[in-house]
Order: C-alpha cells, then structure tokens, then sequence
C-alpha cells in the first residue's frame, strides 16, 4: 500500500459515504424537481424497491438532506432541504463529468 501525503477529509469522506450508498443520488435527483410522495418517487424510481426507498429516504432525512410533511390527507411527502437543495451544483458537476467521462451500457447488457 502506498502512503498518502494528504489524508483524506473526514467530512468528505462522510459525504462521499452518505451519496454513494445505492439509489442516494437518484432519490436526491428525483427531489430536485420539488416535492414528492412516496408513490410518485416510487413510480419515478422504478428500479429501486419500495423498501430501499424507504430505508435511503429514511438516510438522508436523518442527515438532513430532506425532510418528511405530513400533509392533512394523512399522506407524507418529501422535500429537500436547503443543504439537499445545494446538491444541485454537485450533480450539475457529477452532470458534466458523466457527459464527458462514462459510457452507458448497451441495453440488455447486465451491469
């Protein structure tokens, strides 16, 4: 193993941990259009199981990414907050870099 000559920034890493679990960033995307329930983040995110959605949403809300309302129909909806808000000009960045950099995958070829 090599040695670094800088150390990584714990708060960096804990950022990088928190959107790089699985679906975080399309959760946050699907947001960034305004706010959503359940159902519809569900339909949006139709590769994601209803039980991930739940468990990612359950994670950035505990980071304070987003935030959950009651609304008076008994029903729940999801927001970003202003620190999920400002992951805008991340992903506008991550945007950019993908555009550049990543290939997409033929359809019907397996990850």
């Amino acid at each position: 193993m090599f040695p670094m000559s800088h150390p990584i920034c714990p708060r960096f890493e804990a950022a990088a941990d928190l959107l790089g679990r699985r679906w975080a960033g399309l959760v946050v995307q699907a947001l960034q259009s305004g706010p959503a329930k359940f159902s519809a983040l569900s339909m949006q995110l139709q590769r994601v199981g209803d039980r991930m959605l739940s468990v990612r949403l359950r994670d950035l809300e505990e980071h304070g990414v987003i935030e959950r309302k009651l609304l008076p129909d008994r029903g729940v909806e999801y927001r970003l907050t202003r620190k999920g808000r400002a992951l805008g000009r991340v992903k506008a960045a991550l945007g950019r870099w993908a555009e550049q950099w990543v290939d997409i995958p033929h359809r019907g070829a397996h990850p």
